[in-house]
């Protein structure tokens, strides 16, 4: 049995409740325990959990993608007591210190492609890191966990990925950092949103996001 089945993507030419409808036949067949969505709007969110109710939504979100703050995603979801589950809560890599030039980067990093990472937006944002960074010495962390233990304070799930077990063990301890009112509030304005250089995504990959 799956614990949980995602919809990765909202196929916009079929309707939400067709497609959430298709997903909870699997949950009455018992192949699948929850359901959730992923990169999906506060209307699109609403009008899948009147049909089932979703146990999760994945999306990006990040001190440095704080969309949906700021368009009704979260706010439907802790309203309707869905649990949210940020992807990418490290800013693609930026917010730790293992990038610090593109150089550090393969040639064949996908991420070369991101707006955030063109030579000039990539340098105005690490620049903001360097402000994160400040904070992190002062509570003895590391930036990676300073970004993680602000998610961590927004009642989010932050899904990090790693290739290595120190890597593995650095995030796990952001759940020890305790972050006051004062130290969230420092914390994103640290990293203002219009300050931060660059979309998020590829032009193709946001053109499929229904938002």
């Amino acid at each position: 049995m799956i614990d949980l089945y995602y919809l990765h993507r909202v196929d916009p030419d079929v309707p939400i409740e067709e497609s959430v409808g298709a997903m909870a036949d699997l949950v009455r067949a018992g192949k699948v325990r929850h359901i959730g969505l992923s990169e999906a709007s506060e209307s699109t969110i609403r009008r899948a959990h009147a049909v089932h109710p979703l146990a999760a939504v994945q999306s990006e979100f990040s001190l440095f993608s704080r969309d949906v703050l700021h368009n009704g995603e979260k706010a439907a979801m802790d309203e309707l007591g869905i649990g949210f589950v940020a992807f990418s809560p490290l800013g693609r890599g930026v917010l730790t210190s293992g990038i610090r030039s593109l150089d550090d980067l393969a040639a064949d990093d996908a991420r070369r492609g991101l707006p955030r990472f063109q030579p000039d937006a990539f340098a105005a944002n690490l620049a903001l890191v360097a402000r994160i960074e400040a904070i992190a010495r002062e509570k003895d962390a590391t930036v990676a966990q300073i970004a993680l233990a602000w998610l961590l304070a927004q009642g989010v799930v932050p899904i990090p990925g790693t290739r290595r077990r120190s890597r593995l063990d650095e995030n796990a301890a952001a759940a020890t950092i305790s972050l006051d009112a004062g130290d969230l509030e420092r914390v994103a304005g640290a990293l203002p949103d219009d300050e931060i250089a660059g979309g998020r995504d590829f032009v193709p990959t946001a053109a499929g996001v229904d938002r």
